[in-house]
């Protein structure tokens, strides 16, 4: 009768032992703001140049994206063609088309270095060292000199609360 006892007593220990560490890995948190909100944010903190926002038919043209793909997207490039500053942040509808938009934000990356490689050295050096961050479905394409500012409010927006 004791064997069976300290059998159970074994069984139930392990079984909340297990049951206590098989959390798994966290979840992406989903942002409570809108991909405008987010850039909103991100450039009341961190000064950039006077940047425009873009239509539907420019994202179209300049990243060559179906809209069709993106559930919410927000970008932002410069005002005045003597910066390659530019922040973007999709939100991508289907987890199998993330890849597809990362792609062709890489090819809008390098568009913006062949527009600048000889035309101002320094915003070229600046389109070179542009970051791509991709949590979830939500895409961030940043080109700043403070890119590891904007990248840390962005990560800020998927932290727990």
């Amino acid at each position: 009768m004791k064997k069976l006892q300290m059998f159970f007593m074994i069984t139930i220990i392990g079984g909340l032992l297990l049951a206590g560490c098989s959390q798994g890995a966290p979840s992406a948190v989903e942002p409570e703001l809108t991909t405008t909100q987010m850039v909103d944010e991100m450039l009341s903190k961190v000064e950039q140049p006077m940047m425009m926002e873009l239509t539907d038919n420019q994202v179209k043209d300049i990243y060559n994206i179906d809209l069709e793909d993106l559930e919410d997207y927000a970008i932002r490039i410069p005002m005045m063609n003597i910066k390659t500053n530019e922040i973007a942040i999709l939100k991508v509808k289907d987890s199998s088309k993330v890849s597809a938009v990362e792609e062709a934000v890489k090819q809008r990356a390098e568009s913006v270095q062949k527009q600048f490689e000889t035309y101002l050295p320094d915003q070229y050096e600046n389109a070179k060292n542009y970051n791509l961050v991709t949590k979830g479905n939500y895409i961030l394409f940043v080109i700043s000199e403070q890119s590891d500012e904007l990248i840390e409010i962005y990560d800020s927006f998927f932290n727990q609360q």
